[in-house]
């Protein structure tokens, strides 16, 4: 996967010559234009719902930036998507769709992960061969000075999150307590609560990561 950089104000700009690399983006993009647009939501109104600049919503669903995790998330919930609606590529297009119940192989070999690289330097690999309605199962990086949102605006949503530390050091904040993981620990949360999450020290951090019922009502 490409390393692109992040720039300004929490966004992942995507440079020129990078063209070629931009399909998951644009899909990205394109997927949330066409959930937006079926829920009859203007561009303004999205906006105003997940507490940002409409620029920054026509930037994403065009394939310019990357949102913060807090963002993906906002937008997500406003829209019911998932985020295997955001890894699948051919999701919400006239292509084939993803092999369901298991037709495509209880296996998943680590050159085929589907992935997504957010802004703020947070990259997530989906562990699933298929799509599974009930569980986002993922392989985590936060790389150095990574966050999921700025200190103060915490992100929630539906599910309970799970989470095992492979390496590095973790900063995690639910509610008003805040803890620190290291390689080895573990943790599991209602995300319904506000959180925050964030690296701590020199080191990227390497987590296994799992989100129940995130679509439950």
């Amino acid at each position: 996967m490409e390393d692109l950089t992040m720039r300004a104000r929490g966004t992942l700009v995507i440079p020129a010559n990078a063209a070629p690399r931009q399909e998951g983006l644009l899909s990205l993009g394109a997927r949330v234009r066409a959930a937006r647009e079926g829920r009859g939501i203007s561009l303004r109104e999205l906006a105003r719902r997940v507490g940002v600049s409409p620029s920054l919503i026509s930037q994403i669903e065009r394939g310019l930036v990357m949102p913060s995790v807090g963002t993906l998330y906002a937008i997500a919930n406003e829209l019911d998507l998932n985020f295997d609606d955001m890894f699948n590529p051919t999701a919400h297009s006239s292509a084939q769709p993803e092999p369901q119940d298991g037709a495509a192989g209880p296996v998943l070999r680590a050159p085929d992960r589907k992935r997504i690289r957010l802004s703020g330097g947070v990259q997530w690999e989906r562990l699933t061969p298929q799509h599974d309605a009930q569980v986002e199962f993922l392989h985590v990086i936060y790389e150095v000075g990574a966050s999921s949102c700025p200190p103060d605006s915490l992100v929630r949503h539906p599910g309970k999150e799970y989470a095992f530390i492979l390496s590095g050091q973790l900063g995690l904040q639910v509610g008003f307590e805040q803890y620190e993981l290291g390689p080895g620990d573990s943790t599991s949360f209602s995300a319904q609560t506000p959180h925050r999450i964030w690296t701590i020290g020199d080191e990227p951090v390497r987590a296994i990561w799992v989100i129940c019922n995130r679509t439950s009502p």
